[in-house]
């Protein structure tokens, strides 16, 4: 490649915010076995990413220092490793960098031909990176509605015009689900025209206690917010609900394995990401046929990444918060 070195963020420690996040020259990756080397269009933000800055994954995450965050790419294809063979030079793609690699925040990333996708004209490059992480959760989380029995499933979403609120929302419904969802008031009615039956202003007494205003009891949660109890969702599940938490703590941990123990028929459940290219190959499809949209809170240069890394932090992005070259 002609380009020695490339523009990225990273940082040298954990903790610090935004702040801590510095601009660097480095040393443009060359692919390695099966992997593609990708030139920035877009990335997106993942609560994820500065989670791990914080040093809620210590020891394990990052593996060293200095890090290059960030998992979601899109952008064109400039070169190939060895053993690739769905992708060349020119080829516009989307992909998720391993999480333990990290360097989605770099004019250049390495990424494994196995999760990559090829991203249509249709689909523009920053609707493409708010896709891999939250998409792929979004639809993982909603494997569970085929053990839901009956015509119809009912579906609860949390956070509903979040990251992996916004996408679960729209997936349910295009798998026949009744849909409720929970978000603040400034967002009923975006929520509503992505196919939300039911909105609740989490605010308000009803919206707390995660109430149906149909009174239906839900079969499936897909859990998205943070503070939420078992005890409130638990008398509102089906005699067979599962409320599947897509950021568990040591608390759902507990709950999970004492639930194993107790034969208990209403689960909580973990969820933890196995991205697949062929469900990435799905959402992209979805999204170009016009079925599945992102909705995109803010874009940002990557010159100023520490105020899309600040927006995400504060935690009431709408969508997906997204950088670009």
């Amino acid at each position: 490649m002609a380009e020695n070195f490339m523009c990225a963020v990273q940082y040298d420690a954990y903790g610090g915010g935004p702040a801590a996040l510095k601009h660097s020259q480095v040393p443009v990756p060359s692919p390695e076995k099966d992997e593609v080397i990708v030139k920035l269009e877009a990335a997106s933000i993942n609560p994820f990413d500065w989670k791990v800055q914080k040093g809620m994954l210590r020891p394990f995450l990052p593996r060293k220092f200095p890090f290059i965050p960030g998992t979601d790419v899109a952008g064109e294809v400039v070169a190939v490793g060895v053993g690739v063979k769905k992708f060349r030079a020119g080829d516009k793609v989307l992909a998720m960098i391993n999480p333990f690699n990290g360097g989605g925040l770099a004019e250049f990333s390495a990424v494994k031909e196995s999760i990559t996708a090829l991203r249509p004209p249709e689909v523009s490059a920053a609707e493409a990176a708010g896709l891999p992480v939250a998409g792929l959760t979004a639809h993982q989380a909603l494997t569970h509605l085929d053990e839901v029995p009956g015509q119809q499933p009912n579906i609860l979403v949390t956070a509903a015009s979040g990251g992996v609120g916004h996408y679960a929302v729209q997936l349910a419904k295009l798998q026949n689900a009744h849909v409720t969802a929970t978000c603040g008031s400034r967002n009923i009615e975006l929520v509503r025209k992505l196919g939300a039956d039911e909105v609740l202003d989490y605010t308000t007494p009803d919206g707390a206690a995660l109430n149906s205003p149909s009174q239906r009891k839900y079969d499936i949660v897909v859990h998205c917010a943070t503070g939420i109890p078992w005890s409130r969702f638990e008398p509102n599940l089906s005699a067979t609900g599962k409320v599947i938490d897509i950021t568990p703590g040591i608390g759902t941990l507990l709950t999970y394995g004492l639930q194993k123990v107790s034969f208990s028929k209403k689960k909580l459940v973990p969820l933890l990401l196995n991205p697949k290219g062929k469900d990435l190959e799905h959402l992209v499809k979805l999204m170009k046929d016009g079925k599945l949209k992102t909705v995109i809170d803010s874009k940002h240069p990557l010159s100023e990444a520490q105020r899309a890394w600040a927006r995400s932090i504060e935690g009431h992005a709408t969508g997906k918060i997204i950088v670009e070259p």
